[in-house]
């Protein structure tokens, strides 16, 4: 991946944008890898390509001991003796 420096960004921004249209770049700072810039082509195929599998539920639908069981965890994670 090619990188860029923050100073970068306003010296060579026509640079900055040819290279990240090829491929995604990377913006540094201080020496350090900070931003990666990418075209809208690679970002919605990046999107695609990793499906959200997040899930959620209501503890009403869950069987009564499942959303005990996980009352009492919140609870304790949110008791003051847990922090």
């Amino acid at each position: 991946m090619r990188t860029f420096s923050t100073s970068d960004l306003s010296r060579k921004s026509g640079d900055i944008i040819a290279s990240a249209l090829q491929g995604p770049i990377a913006i540094s700072q201080r020496g350090k890898p900070r931003l990666v810039v990418l075209s809208v082509e690679q970002y919605e195929a990046l999107r695609q390509s990793q499906p959200d599998r997040r899930v959620s539920g209501a503890t009403a639908d869950m069987p009564a001991d499942l959303a005990e069981d996980v009352t009492r965890a919140i609870d304790a994670f949110l008791s003051p003796d847990q922090r």
